[in-house]
């Protein structure tokens, strides 16, 4: 066999010299190129707004994580969980809507690992949280756009002003011709979020407040003494009595009204429709940020919740579009990725 081989390779030797002779010369054109993935290997990280986090494989992460609070967020994070559970995560994350003020009480008695917000934490809040040793910290995840919505049938409202929708959802009114004389006689069916709801407090700043001389109580009265006034934690219950009755008018996140597409109609308030462009820059009234909130010490003692922030940091804007939500800008994600950081450091 040895021979063999060593009369073999000579003539291979000279045959491989004779190819190379007659080959015409290779050009610069020929050669190929690697590709991005091969000239960028994966270095384990990821960019959230600048800022780099370390990338998670969900199949490495175990145990349990509680999530709770606003309903407005609670697809959102429906949706990042969805995710991270395809690709690997074994243990279980629990996601509850009971609105964003109930979220917060159930986080600062240490029930909850995170808190969804459609709003900022309250200074109360926070300090209701310190004392019980817990320091939220805050990440942006989202903007939503709050949709103001009418049945279908409704051929007398295609859009309204601030103060107009004030009137609407106050005891001030009671027949829609009550807002307007050119709309009919017949009594508005009012359909809102309830009080513990995110979207309730930021509908009471926004539009109630400056239309009762900037006095929160008085808006909150106003509000609240209004006729035919339906509350709910559930933004499905809302949807389907505004469907119901053709006189009716609510608000919630704008994700419920992508989901119920032709069963309601949503206004445009002051001329400016609720879109990723209006809600981004601040023209349309009812834009505001989305959040979860967590703590640098539930963080350390349960290193599965910083995983998981660290998962819906970075692959959120996968799923916002579907979920009918718009992306927060690179800077408020750049922010929450540094806080991040800076709750984990060693």
């Amino acid at each position: 066999m040895r021979r063999s081989y060593s009369l073999i390779v000579p003539l291979l030797v000279v045959l491989s010299l004779v190819l190379a002779a007659c080959s015409p010369a290779a050009t610069p054109t020929q050669q190929i190129q690697p590709t991005s993935a091969a000239a960028e290997p994966n270095t384990g990280t990821i960019t959230v707004g600048g800022v780099s986090l370390a990338e998670i494989d969900p199949s490495t992460v175990s145990g349990n994580i509680a999530s709770a609070g606003s309903s407005t967020v609670y697809p959102l994070s429906e949706s990042v969980v969805a995710l991270f559970e395809s690709e690997g995560f074994a243990g279980q994350v629990t996601v509850e809507s009971i609105g964003t003020g109930a979220g917060f009480e159930r986080f600062c008695k240490g029930e909850s690992d995170i808190a969804n917000a459609s709003r900022a934490i309250k200074s109360s809040e926070v300090d209701t949280c310190k004392a019980a040793g817990i320091e939220p910290i805050e990440f942006r995840v989202g903007t939503d756009a709050m949709a103001v919505v009418v049945n279908p049938k409704n051929t007398f409202l295609t859009d309204v002003t601030n103060t107009e929708l004030a009137m609407i959802f106050s005891d001030q009114a009671t027949n829609w011709s009550d807002v307007n004389p050119a709309w009919p006689a017949q009594p508005i069916k009012r359909y809102a979020p309830g009080t513990d709801s995110g979207t309730y407090d930021y509908f009471i700043e926004v539009i109630m407040t400056p239309a009762n001389d900037d006095d929160p109580k008085k808006a909150m009265e106003a509000f609240q003494n209004a006729s035919s006034l339906q509350q709910s934690e559930d933004d499905n219950v809302l949807v389907q009595g505004i469907e119901g009755d053709e006189y009716a008018i609510g608000f919630f996140g704008f994700a419920y009204y992508q989901e119920e597409g032709s069963k309601l109609k949503a206004l445009s308030i002051d001329g400016v429709s609720p879109t990723a462009e209006t809600a981004e820059n601040g023209e349309y009234a009812l834009a505001r940020p989305l959040f979860i909130y967590s703590s640098a010490r539930i963080m350390a003692d349960k290193p599965q919740v910083a995983q998981f922030i660290t998962f819906y940091l970075g692959r959120v804007n996968e799923v916002v579009d579907e979920v009918g939500y718009f992306p927060a800008s690179d800077e408020a994600l750049g922010s929450a990725a540094q806080a991040l950081l800076d709750a984990t450091a060693p």
